[in-house]
């Protein structure tokens, strides 16, 4: 039997355990399961693509390239939240 070793951040660690824990599972077992069936596949399991952006992200990114309805500068934090807030 063989021994994989990964290294990831230790946030996507803890939550990972979490998540795998609440299905009953340990992560090895979890990523156990990710290999057997990418074998099965001969490939990913699921589709790897980029997540469609939605319709207003895309408006909120052409404003910004753009600089139409842009808020700010703010000279403090307090004033920034506050009109984050308003809308």
């Amino acid at each position: 039997m063989a021994t994989l070793q990964i290294r990831i951040d230790d946030s996507l660690k803890q939550k990972s355990d979490s998540l795998f824990s609440g299905l009953g599972l340990d992560t090895p077992t979890a990523v156990r399961i990710f290999l057997t069936v990418a074998q099965e596949y001969q490939g990913f399991p699921f589709p790897i693509q980029h997540k469609p952006l939605s319709a207003e992200t895309i408006e909120a990114l052409e404003d910004a390239r753009s600089h139409r309805n842009l808020h700010g500068p703010y000279t403090t934090a307090d004033e920034a939240v506050a009109a984050m807030l308003e809308d």
